[in-house]
């Protein structure tokens, strides 16, 4: 008997809440009923957890049937050379049909300017695939695509693809569990420990693997295309932003001033639009779409020196007060510009990001773990911080 009306009291109660809770807003309702209701729920079978609802199955799919058909990029940031060198990303370009390495680069990071490079070595040797199969990095997608125009939510990379008609793909399928195991045993066998020697050796590694592990395709046909005769892969494996150009023929990239040279084609651009090329390599061109417009350059992070023969005292007081304040003054780079990692020989001295102060980002070595609070100059620059606090307080 007693059990019976515990449990009617249970349902009344149940039933209570239920309709509290249909007559407020959920902000309303106190965290204990809601908790009392999840596990009415839990109970009856009709909760789902948040892993369980967000859980995905992901079934494998067969290999395509052509040769170059798709073409599978990724990258690996890992300890390549162990104990032995720094840790640097691996860019890996497998064909999907055969297996077969086609193309391997070993650099600082992943970013942009790098797999630019690797692309067009890649482009160079092969052709043109049907599309290129990724994962979600910011280097491949991005989440500010327009409904309108297909190219303006395109990354840089994306965009150099799109001007070369090949398609890209982001997907989850990675490809560098194998490389990491063989590849880094290669690497200690052979003593290598420098990115310059890594891939000087990638060629070799490449042709051992696929021998070993390469498989024929279903269909012999190689589905690499030529480049058309319209397609520029110099022109278009760079970095483009388009600025507008002053009146008095300047624009500005980067925090740097380029003047371009006061031509007839220049100033017939005036108050109009331009493309800024910055390359790989270290080039950069601005051009109008037909033509590379002269420019010289104006950095406006570049320091205040005086010279010995200021003739002007307050003049020189004040140069000599702006020199102290930039030498006090952190100077870097535009945070929406380029990292310029993977590019070499460039005009922007100064480096962007948090790698203007000297900031080195330490990784996870393998092996025994170092305690960096231990560290004598990691206590000498911190007792050094808080002494600078202190004087500034």
């Amino acid at each position: 008997m007693s059990c019976l009306i515990t449990m009617s009291q249970k349902e009344l109660h149940r039933l209570e809440l239920i309709q509290r809770i249909r007559g407020r807003s959920l902000s309303v309702v106190q965290a204990a009923e809601l908790e009392t209701l999840r596990q009415w729920m839990m109970e009856a079978g009709i909760w789902v957890s948040r892993r369980e609802r967000k859980k995905r199955v992901f079934q494998p799919r067969g290999r395509r049937d052509c040769f170059g058909e798709l073409v599978q990029i990724d990258g690996s940031l890992h300890w390549w050379f162990e104990n032995r060198g720094p840790k640097c990303a691996l860019l890996v370009y497998i064909d999907d049909a055969t297996g077969k390495l086609l193309h391997l680069r070993f650099a600082g990071s992943e970013n942009t300017f790098d797999y630019l490079h690797a692309t067009k070595a890649y482009l160079q040797q092969w052709g043109k695939p049907i599309a290129f199969y990724s994962d979600k990095h910011g280097i491949f997608r991005t989440t500010h695509a327009s409904k309108k125009d297909r190219t303006s939510g395109l990354t840089q990379f994306g965009r150099a693809l799109y001007e070369l008609n090949i398609d890209i793909i982001c997907g989850v399928e990675r490809a560098n569990q194998t490389l990491q195991d063989r590849l880094v045993k290669e690497l200690r066998l052979r003593g290598i420990d420098t990115i310059a020697a890594a891939n000087a050796y990638a060629p070799e590694f490449m042709a051992d693997f696929n021998r070993r592990f390469g498989k024929a395709p279903r269909n012999p046909k190689d589905m690499h295309r030529p480049f058309a005769a319209h397609e520029n892969l110099d022109g278009a494996m760079c970095r483009k932003e388009i600025r507008k150009l002053s009146n008095s023929l300047t624009l500005r990239y980067d925090k740097v001033m380029f003047i371009l040279d006061p031509t007839d084609r220049a100033a017939a651009l005036a108050g109009k639009k331009v493309v800024v090329c910055d390359y790989p390599d270290g080039r950069l061109e601005i051009t109008d779409g037909e033509a590379t417009l002269p420019y010289r350059t104006f950095d406006t992070l570049r320091s205040v020196h005086r010279s010995e023969g200021v003739e002007n005292k307050r003049l020189d007081d004040m140069l000599a007060l702006v020199a102290e304040m930039q030498a006090g003054r952190e100077q870097q780079r535009s945070k929406g510009g380029p990292r310029r990692t993977g590019q070499t020989d460039h005009m922007f001295g100064i480096r962007d990001g948090s790698q203007s102060n000297g900031y080195q980002k330490r990784g996870t070595k393998p092996g025994p773990k170092t305690d960096f609070t231990k560290d004598p100059v990691v206590i000498a620059k911190r007792q050094q911080a808080l002494a600078q606090l202190k004087a500034a307080e």
